[in-house]
């Protein structure tokens, strides 16, 4: 009998990063039954990269509403799931990294008595105000997880030190490189026309702003960097998709609008976006996915960060953190546009973050598992049998 999995996700990384697991379950059809429900966290930015992965929902619970806080989202997610589990009555539910969504969709499983999957298991700060509130959901979606697919040895290792079964845990590489080298393409052809406008010889930096923790003073200092970078190298074309969040294009807009080598654009569709990576000379983020995606594509990222959940890409010499303090930001960069030796030593660093095959091996192991669970069921029933 094949495996029920249930898929749930809200943001648009984590369709980025499910996406692969899904079709992989989809593509093994004897073994698994797949369906995916989404909770509409990000409902504009899923909408679009569902359409990009060829996804459909089966389930949707459209909760997003215009400045609703993560409470309401977790509070609508435990709401409105149970009643879709009590129905579909899945052998797995499969999460994703870190948001709200994530942590409030493994919680209502646990209370139905569903096994979760965890993707992206075992990330850490050990800070919980840093990222906000992404941190407590890792720790709380470990603790009422059955099965852990971790990306590093690193998480893995986090996971062991908190007490998980080792059985329980499954370094599988990170979902996000499966999708990054399915659609990275020499001949792309960009579909947004200003990218398009940009010769592909320009000397192009990729910027990414969207953490909670950093609106405000760190965010406007991040602009003010970026500024005085677009000043001390105007041969340089700064592109920087703009977050929708209204308090993040607030700061952006109001500080970066006008000046001529900086492209504030709209969110951009993933494939743009990935092959834009791939044309970049360096990447400027925040993000934590980014951070996976630029080692693999061989270009520096600077990490507009303080303190990271992805301590590998650093360690590997493919990152360097940077924070939010406009004279480090700048100076990184003056040395990566200036100095070929540092830049070709970011860019030759090994990749931490995996190979391409994370969807396999997650399926391998939920496949294994579910073999197991049914022959122990068997075996339970056999003695009841016998007992009567």
């Amino acid at each position: 009998m094949a495996a029920r999995v249930l898929s749930v996700f809200g943001t648009r990384p984590e369709v980025i990063k499910m996406a692969p697991v899904v079709r992989e379950l989809q593509r093994r059809a004897g073994e698994f039954e797949p369906l995916v429900c989404v909770t509409g966290q990000h409902r504009e930015m899923l909408d679009q990269i569902m359409k990009s992965f060829g996804l459909t929902a089966d389930f949707d619970l459209n909760l997003m509403k215009p400045g609703q806080s993560p409470a309401a989202v977790a509070s609508r997610v435990l709401r409105m799931l149970p009643p879709i589990l009590r129905r579909v009555r899945p052998d797995l539910v499969l999460v994703q990294g870190d948001t709200t969504t994530t942590c409030s969709a493994a919680q209502a499983a646990f209370l139905e008595r569903v096994p979760v999957g965890h993707v992206e298991a075992g990330l850490r700060t050990g800070d919980l105000d840093r990222p906000f509130p992404e941190e407590m959901n890792r720790r709380v979606t470990t603790v009422v997880s059955s099965l852990h697919f971790a990306p590093t040895s690193a998480a893995r290792d986090a996971l062991l030190r908190e007490g998980v079964a080792p059985e329980r845990v499954v370094l599988t590489g990170n979902t996000v490189i499966d999708a990054l080298l399915q659609s990275v393409r020499a001949d792309y052809r960009f579909r947004e026309p200003r990218l398009r406008a940009l010769q592909r010889e320009e000397c192009l930096i990729l910027v990414t702003l969207h953490r909670r923790e950093s609106i405000g003073t760190p965010m406007r200092q991040v602009c003010e960097a970026i500024n005085q970078i677009a000043m001390r190298h105007p041969h340089a074309a700064i592109v920087i998709p703009v977050h929708r969040n209204p308090r993040v294009r607030e700061i952006v807009i109001r500080i970066l609008a006008g000046r001529s080598n900086v492209h504030l654009l709209e969110p951009l569709a993933y494939l743009d976006f990935v092959n834009l990576m791939s044309r970049s000379r360096l990447i400027l983020t925040d993000s934590g996915g980014v951070q996976e995606e630029a080692p693999s594509l061989k270009r520096p990222v600077l990490v507009l960060r303080d303190i990271t959940e992805r301590p590998e890409g650093v360690a590997a010499g493919a990152a360097k953190m940077v924070g939010t303090d406009p004279r480090r930001v700048v100076q990184a960069v003056d040395e990566l546009l200036a100095s070929e030796a540092a830049y070709q030593a970011m860019v030759t660093a090994s990749n931490p973050y995996g190979d391409g095959s994370a969807a396999r091996r997650i399926a391998d192991a939920i496949s294994s598992w579910y073999s197991d669970k049914q022959s122990l069921a068997g075996c339970q029933r056999g003695a009841m049998a016998g007992a009567h």
